[in-house]
């Protein structure tokens, strides 16, 4: 192809930089490392206790949408024993809410954190979603594809996760100030193997995974993401997109 005028040129210059930006996006790797715990930990809601203060947290930095004018500060940590997953989240917030008290209700419409995980490493395999709100009231899915094959975790095994919370079950009206809150929780390997087939992690073991925040029907609506997701309009469930979490 001959180029012969200045626009041309521009154009084919133009092209070359959106494959080359779309690239390096698509190579950006978020990766955490998740620390073997040497006892079991106590599920009280507490961020900065012993040993949740000695590990590294993660931010959620990135966010899906239009840029949100009420970006809280939300970071969380994992943790691992033999027999269960470790996770805490803190969230600098404000117009926080839990209006949903019932397991497996909309609760990504209140303030509300989400870990998406796949415990084979295999995006094939599908993945969970565990959304809880402010109060402690979740949501948990299995999807073999987004939305496409979903099973809910069953009652039973919802009440073998510990669950840990800073605010009370419902916060209504909301809270327009600046409140900190943390949700704190436990879940067994042994429920998850119920739906998804993996052997419990080791030293080195990769999970894929992605956290994230929102708000859906606040005052004030955001959605914030740990791995970025190239999608322009909010959707979380894009297992593609999850970052990676290695077992130490």
């Amino acid at each position: 192809m001959k180029i012969n005028s200045l626009k041309d040129k521009f154009l084919l210059f133009l092209f070359i930089f959106l494959m080359l930006s779309a690239c390096n996006q698509k190579k950006e790797t978020m990766l955490y490392q998740v620390n073997k715990l040497n006892a079991p930990l106590e599920i009280n809601g507490v961020w900065d206790k012993s040993p949740w203060s000695e590990m590294q947290a993660l931010q959620l930095a990135n966010y899906m949408g239009e840029k949100p004018e009420h970006f809280p500060i939300t970071k969380a940590k994992v943790s691992y024993d033999d027999e269960a997953v470790y996770v805490i989240f803190q969230v600098e917030d404000r117009y926080v809410k839990a209006v949903h008290s019932k397991n497996q209700d909309p609760v990504y419409k209140d303030s509300c954190v989400e870990f998406f995980f796949i415990p084979s490493g295999k995006v094939k395999n599908g993945y969970f979603n565990l959304e809880m709100n402010c109060g402690g009231t979740m949501l948990f899915h299995h999807q073999l594809k987004p939305r496409t094959g979903s099973v809910e975790l069953s009652d039973m095994h919802l009440s073998k996760i510990e669950v840990a919370t800073s605010l009370p079950k419902i916060v209504d009206p909301e809270i327009e100030s600046e409140t900190t809150w943390v949700v704190e929780y436990r879940i067994p390997f042994s429920i998850l193997k119920g739906y998804h087939e993996f052997n419990s992690p080791v030293t080195g073991s990769l999970w894929r995974a992605n956290f994230y925040k929102c708000a859906d029907d606040s005052s004030h609506p955001h959605w914030l993401t740990w791995a970025p997701v190239q999608k322009p309009t909010p959707d979380f469930h894009m297992p593609e997109f999850f970052g990676y979490i290695e077992f130490h």
